[in-house]
């Protein structure tokens, strides 16, 4: 396991500023995502959200960083793939639609986009309508997040950010609740929530500090 980035005085600060000047390498490797899956995009907006709507477009307000719980990038990979959660019962309490995300970056810091940036993807509860996802290969046993990545959510961040002006939170999945009673919560089911821990204070940190001077916000203090 990587020591905190924070913490590494001599390496830290070199590696910030290349990721601060880098654009990020995205290799497009998309999961199967057809008119059945946006079916059920559409079908977990209304009864979730309260919202008919006729395709699957977002505009992103926020991007959720998130850690997968898997040290393996292909068991990563290939949970997005179904369109269904068959055998999730924690996800089927709201619809059988199957969790998605945009981006995967692997422990090796490679970027991955996996679905169109601004299509809906099952990542986050509350908050999907409004968020971009980027899921992190790792924490199959607690913290284990690479430097590697840290740099390329950096650089990923910026690239979104310049993309999308509409962007103005950067949060992790573990501070999602927090959003709980603001206009971007949207989940209807005050019963359907996740306790979360990913990516973590470490991890949330070194990516903030890099990306300060876009002045995104955070979670809502409570």
């Amino acid at each position: 396991m990587n020591r905190p980035f924070l913490r590494r005085a001599a390496g830290a600060l070199p590696l910030v500023l290349a990721a601060c000047a880098a654009r990020p390498e995205i290799v497009d490797r998309p999961v199967p995502f057809g008119a059945r899956r946006q079916e059920l995009t559409r079908a977990y907006i209304e009864r979730q959200y309260g919202l008919k709507v006729e395709d699957i477009t977002i505009v992103p307000r926020m991007i959720v960083l998130h850690w997968t719980a898997s040290d393996r990038f292909d068991v990563s990979y290939n949970t997005f793939i179904p369109d269904t959660a068959a055998g999730r019962p924690d996800l089927m309490k709201a619809g059988n639609l199957n969790v998605g995300i945009q981006f995967l970056v692997g422990m090796d810091g490679k970027t991955y986009r996996l679905m169109p940036e601004t299509w809906m993807a099952r990542h986050v509860i509350g908050l999907n309508y409004e968020a971009i996802g980027v899921e992190n290969v790792g924490g199959g046993h607690g913290d284990n997040l690479t430097d590697a990545q840290i740099k390329a959510n950096i650089e990923l961040v910026r690239y979104l950010v310049k993309k999308y002006p509409t962007i103005e939170y950067l949060i992790g999945h573990h501070e999602y609740t927090r959003f709980e009673g603001t206009p971007l919560w949207r989940e209807r089911d005050p019963t359907y929530r996740t306790s979360k821990v990913d990516p973590g204070e470490r991890f949330m940190n070194a990516v903030r500090t890099a990306v300060a001077d876009l002045k995104l916000k955070g979670p809502p203090q409570k």
